[in-house]
C-alpha cells in the first residue's frame, strides 16, 4: 500500500525559496526525494510553490514576501489548520513548521512527526514538552537535542549534491554566505579577511538593517569587500565554488548549517567557530577548520586553502546526499506508524 503522508511546510517563503528560507529548502528537498520512491505526499505550502506532490494552499504568497498579504498569524492558523482538518486522508502528517502545529496533534488519531529546526526561544520548550509522548521529533543535529525532548532520530539535512559541481576556489575570494545579522559573524568574517589581505564576498539578505549599516555596510568598497544581496539558486554553485573558503564564524549554537554543507559540495573548505553543530558537519583538518576565535579563523586560512578540494566533495556527497536524508525519515515514519499499528 502506497504510504500517505502530508507535508506541512512554513509560509514564510515559497517552497522551494527563491533565494533565503532553509527550512522551505529542507520541505522541498524532501518532499521531492519522498515523491521520487514512491511516496503520495501533499505538500501544504504557498500557491506559488513548485513541487512534484500534491500541492494545497490557503496563502498565495509566503508572508516574508508579500507585505501587503493578511495578518502573519492570521495566515499560518489557516494553512495548519487546513492539514488537520484533512488529517484523516493521510497515513502521517509531517510537521516542518515549528510547535504551533503540536497544539492540534492530540485532536487527531493520524500521528504527527516533527523536524525541530531549533528552538528560537527557551519560551517554546514547554509546548514541545507537552506533547514530547504523544508526538515524534527529529532533531537535524546531535548538537540541538534537548535534553527534556526523546527523539526518533537525528537526521542531518541534505541536499541535491548533483546542483553543486566541484569548484576550484578561482574567485579568489573568501566567503560569508548567509543571512545579515550578528548570529552569522558577518562582521568577524570582514575582520579575518582584512588580517589576511584577501577580498572577501558577502552573500545573503539583510535581516538586522542597523547590524548591517553600523558593520557592514562602511567595509563595502566593491573591491575587498563586494556584497552581492540574496544569491538565489541560478548563483549559488557559481558563488560557494569560487571561493577559497567559506567563513562560518557565528555567534550562536546553530542547530545546521546549509551553506557549510553546499560550500563543501562544492569542494570549498570551511573555517567555523566551533559551536552548535559545527563539529558535526566540518570535518576538522580535512574539510575545513574548527576555531574558537577570530585570532584562529585568520591563522587557519592558509592551511585549508591548500585543502583537497576534489576529497571534501566525496565525503560532503556521501555524507549529505538527499537521497540519505530521505531514506532516514523513511526510516523515522516506518518507526512511528509501527508505534500505532
Amino acid at each position: 500500500m502506497t504510504l500517505r503522508v502530508a507535508m506541512l511546510a512554513p509560509i514564510s517563503w515559497r517552497v522551494p525559496p527563491r533565494h533565503y528560507g532553509p527550512w522551505e529548502q529542507f520541505v522541498s528537498l524532501l518532499t521531492e526525494g519522498l515523491v521520487a520512491r514512491g511516496v503520495d505526499v501533499t505538500l501544504f505550502a504557498t500557491a506559488d510553490s513548485v513541487t512534484s506532490a500534491r500541492l494545497s494552499s490557503t496563502a498565495a504568497r509566503g508572508w516574508s514576501e508579500d507585505p501587503e498579504g493578511p495578518d502573519t498569524k492570521v495566515a499560518e492558523c489557516l494553512h495548519v489548520s487546513a492539514v488537520f482538518e484533512r488529517a484523516g486522508e493521510f497515513d502521517l502528517i509531517h510537521n516542518s513548521f515549528d510547535f504551533l502545529p503540536l497544539t492540534y496533534s492530540a485532536l487527531v488519531p493520524t500521528p504527527v512527526l516533527t523536524t525541530i529546526h531549533g528552538f528560537s526561544s527557551p519560551a517554546i520548550v514547554p509546548v514541545y514538552e507537552k506533547y514530547n509522548r504523544h508526538g515524534a521529533y527529529v532533531a537535524i543535529s546531535d548538537a540541538d537535542r534537548h535534553p527534556r525532548l526523546d527523539y526518533v532520530a537525528t537526521i542531518h539535512h541534505g541536499i541535491d549534491t548533483g546542483a553543486f559541481p566541484l569548484g576550484d576556489g578561482g574567485g579568489g575570494y573568501l566567503l560569508f554566505f548567509g543571512r545579515i545579522h550578528p548570529d552569522k559573524g558577518a562582521a568577524e568574517a570582514i575582520e579575518v579577511a582584512r588580517r589576511v589581505g584577501l577580498p572577501l564576498v558577502m552573500a545573503g539578505i539583510v535581516q538586522d538593517e542597523r547590524y548591517f549599516e553600523a558593520e557592514v555596510a562602511p567595509h563595502v568598497d566593491g573591491h575587498r569587500v563586494r556584497y552581492l544581496g540574496p544569491v538565489g539558486p541560478d548563483r549559488r554553485s557559481a558563488v560557494l565554488g569560487g571561493a577559497l573558503a567559506l567563513l562560518h564564524l557565528i555567534g550562536f549554537e546553530e542547530p545546521f548549517g546549509f551553506s557549510v554543507v553546499e560550500a563543501m559540495a562544492c569542494g570549498t573548505p570551511v573555517i567555523a567557530f566551533r559551536r552548535g553543530s559545527m563539529p558535526e558537519l566540518v570535518e576538522d583538518g580535512h574539510s575545513g577548520a574548527l576555531v574558537k576565535d577570530v585570532e584562529g579563523a585568520a591563522a587557519a586560512v592558509p592551511s585549508v586553502v591548500g585543502c583537497d578540494r576534489r576529497a571534501i566533495r566525496g565525503r560532503a556527497v556521501a555524507r549529505f546526499g538527499r537521497d540519505r536524508m530521505t531514506a532516514g525519515y523513511l526510516a523515522a515514519y516506518l518507526e512511528v506508524l509501527g508505534r500505532v499499528s
